[in-house]
């Protein structure tokens, strides 16, 4: 398999398991009443109410437009650059509460989700995934040089 191969192996694996896991966390958000969702939020002390109330109505769809366009590979390009930069900021908010010693939810899967040390090698994880598909999708492929036609041969 050559790297042309192996490499669009790989895009296609971590477009896939980042889009299942946006669709997971949108589903579990979404199924559940949003106000739920808005008190995990708001343990992590970083928002004022109205920025609380905002995440938590509109992030579960930010979730599943992401989890739809990487599944479907459409927009690649930006649908994985956001997928990073959003699992960057949810990363940050992590380290940030657990490092104050907070013992809250991640509400990361809807609630029951306590941060932990596994949550933040799961999110970290899935940071570093992220930013290996944005990579790879903003990079450009390597250029083959076609073999010469019989009509370019000089004899």
């Amino acid at each position: 398999m050559g790297a042309w191969n192996i490499r669009r192996v790989l895009v296609l694996v971590l477009r896939l398991a980042l889009g299942g896991v946006w669709l997971y966390a949108a589903y579990v958000k979404l199924k559940q009443p949003w106000l739920l969702f808005a008190m995990s939020i708001d343990s992590y002390h970083l928002l004022p109410e109205w920025g609380v109330l905002t995440v938590a109505r509109t992030l579960p769809w930010i979730e599943l437009a992401m989890g739809v366009l990487l599944i479907t590979g459409f927009l690649l390009r930006y649908a994985s650059l956001l997928s990073a930069i959003t699992l960057a900021v949810f990363f940050g908010a992590m380290v940030s509460a657990y490092s104050r010693g907070l013992a809250i939810d991640c509400g990361c899967f809807g609630p029951g989700d306590a941060l932990s040390g596994w949550t933040l090698l799961r999110d970290g994880s899935l940071l570093s995934a992220a930013i290996l598909l944005a990579w790879l999708s903003w990079r450009p492929a390597k250029k083959t040089v076609p073999a010469p036609q019989p009509s370019e041969v000089i004899a």
